[in-house]
């Protein structure tokens, strides 16, 4: 391992030439950094590791001095501390009308500090992640405050039957939601309100919906829009109910009545990481203890094991087919891969098991273990792999603020890399990476493990499956398509693909999409034996789009094979 100093010298000449330019960009605004040595002494190395610190600390040499002399470099940030120093960051904007650009500096001010007590070997994991999480639960929570007052000034307040003031409420998803956040990660958000009603107070009023839905697109636009001081976080809102082409915000029964109707698997499975961010907390809890018999539900759901394999399945297929080697977060042996592993036993379990209804997947593996539900020595491998790959994960990003998860080919990022991760050489780094991805990899393929041996036909079946689903790359499926019988596999895509966006598609019941995506692959297996696979397949997917909605008539298709068949002879001969 390498000294806490030392410097590839692949990397020393630019580390050198960094800080000089730190230096003199230093002397110009009259910061003298040499009066604290030993924040100057690991300057040149957190330099040398991130072209955002560096470029951040010349463009503005106050950034580093008011760390330094807030003493907010040197120390772990207690509970609650982003929210008090962004109500200070604020107080101007909330008269000059300047949000945008006060919370992007203070971003840059922060993501440097958090970058450099991570480079500088100040904070472990477990603090790095929780200050970016509440980093962006106080951008959220004061952003949102002041919005909120501005809109209410403009439209009146939202309230509910009784005549109480509604409010928003933020869900956090994902790393978010877990307090894991990474250094350059999007924010995974659904946003609801408890009741439908009206502003009141203005004689312009609307409807509550209409007030949220401003309010959303305002919140979206100050945090996630780039402007020339950077963004906050990048947004991505395609977790919420009905997905890209769903509502931007609903009430809570039409949340909780979609969940019932329609959830899917992946959203029980997204759920899990869920927490209240901002808004009204206290309701966001109430609505989440509404949802929970839908995430975990009251008994051993072994009945999930199906749906949870076809997940296994697309994560597996997506690393082979779309090029994923090398990268630490959804490749072979990587994060996704441990974060899968822990929330399977919670969607099984987790409605008679409560302990295991746990956001922290490093807690979740610690819980399994202490139930002997896996062996300590499995927990040990994972949890020892995330660690270290986390870690890798928030020094790639470190070096210029990219949402990279990519392992670098070029020689200078290999150095970078290894050394940031306290190794001396390139070689010395990969042999771990290696090893622990290897772990990961093991213990995650002998999850649901079925036998791997199918029969050739199983094995047509599986793949007509995966192309309806749209799990594998075109390429791939129009070689299936093909080998299936359509000698027009592109068009045959086309129409598959305009079936899964019809919304009537998007509206189905689970069971319904359940026993639609049993006789989809049937139904191409069988129209790729006729005379005119395209024509045919074109006149069945006009056919599905009218009776879908009606399940009983795809259950009688799935139970009567040689009803499929007969309909597939009509199909060719006539339309």
């Amino acid at each position: 391992m390498k000294s806490a100093n030392d410097i590839p010298e692949e990397l020393a000449e630019e580390a050198k030439n960094k800080l000089d330019s730190f230096i003199a960009a230093a002397e110009n605004a009259k910061v003298e950094i040499r009066h604290y040595p030993e924040i100057f002494a690991v300057m040149k190395k957190v330099f040398a590791f991130s072209d955002f610190v560096a470029r951040s600390c010349i463009r503005n040499p106050q950034i580093p001095a008011d760390l330094i002399i807030s003493g907010d470099i040197k120390r772990r940030y207690a509970k609650g501390e982003y929210d008090n120093k962004l109500k200070i960051f604020l107080s101007e904007a909330k008269e000059n009308n300047n949000i945008s650009s006060t919370l992007r500096r203070f971003r840059i001010r922060e993501k440097v500090r958090i970058a450099w007590r991570d480079l500088a070997g100040w904070a472990d994991l477990l603090e790095t992640m929780a200050d970016l999480s509440n980093f962006a639960d106080a951008c959220l929570e004061e952003a949102l405050s002041i919005l909120y007052k501005s809109l209410c000034s403009e439209y009146g307040n939202p309230t509910g039957a009784d005549g109480s003031q509604e409010y928003l409420v933020v869900f956090g998803m994902g790393k978010l939601g877990a307090s894991e956040l990474n250094f350059s990660s999007d924010i995974d958000l659904i946003f609801a309100y408890t009741e439908a009603g009206r502003t009141k107070g203005k004689s312009k009023s609307i409807s509550n919906e209409e007030f949220f839905v401003l309010l959303c697109r305002r919140l979206v636009n100050v945090i996630g829009t780039t402007t020339p001081d950077g963004l906050v976080f990048r947004v991505d809102m395609r977790l919420r109910p009905f997905g890209e082409s769903g509502p931007l915000v609903m009430s809570f029964d039409n949340m909780e009545d979609y969940y019932q109707r329609q959830g899917r698997e992946w959203e029980r499975y997204a759920w899990i990481k869920a927490r209240v961010l901002a808004g009204n907390k206290e309701a966001g809890r109430r609505l989440l203890d509404r949802l929970k018999p839908f995430v975990f539900r009251r008994y051993l759901d072994f009945g999930v094991y199906e749906s949870l394999r076809d997940m296994k399945h697309k994560i597996s297929l997506e690393v082979r087919h779309k090029g994923m080697d090398g990268d630490v977060k959804v490749g072979a042996g990587g994060i996704r891969e441990i974060e899968f592993f822990g929330q399977i036993f919670q969607l099984i379990r987790g409605g008679v098991v409560p302990v295991l209804q746990e956001r922290s997947i490093l807690n979740v593996l610690k819980i399994l273990a202490n139930r002997k539900y896996i062996p300590q020595d499995v927990c040990n491998d994972l949890t020892e792999a995330y660690e270290f790959l986390r870690n890798t994960e928030h020094r790639l990003q470190e070096f210029s603020d990219q949402q990279t998860h990519k392992i670098p080919s070029d020689l200078v990022g290999k150095a970078r890399l290894a050394a940031s991760m306290g190794f001396d050489k390139w070689e010395f780094f990969a042999l771990e990476l290696k090893r622990h991805i290897g772990s990961v990899h093991y213990h995650f393929n002998k999850l649901l493990a079925t036998e791997d041996f199918e029969t050739k036909g199983e094995k047509i079946d599986s793949e007509l499956k995966n192309v309806w689903l749209d799990l594998i790359e075109n390429d791939h499926s129009n070689k299936v398509l093909f080998n299936a019988g359509f000698d027009g596999p592109d068009e045959a895509l086309r129409l598959l693909e305009h079936l899964r966006n019809d919304p009537g598609t998007r509206l189905l019941s689970n069971e319904g999409r359940k026993w639609l995506d049993k006789l989809i692959p049937l139904v191409l297996k069988e129209v790729g034996k006729s005379e005119q696979p395209y024509l045919v397949l074109n006149r069945i997917i006009d056919l599905i789009k009218v009776i879908e909605r009606r399940t009983c008539y795809i259950a009688l298709l799935l139970e009567n094979p040689d009803a499929l068949v007969h309909l597939v002879r009509l199909s060719n001969a006539s339309p």
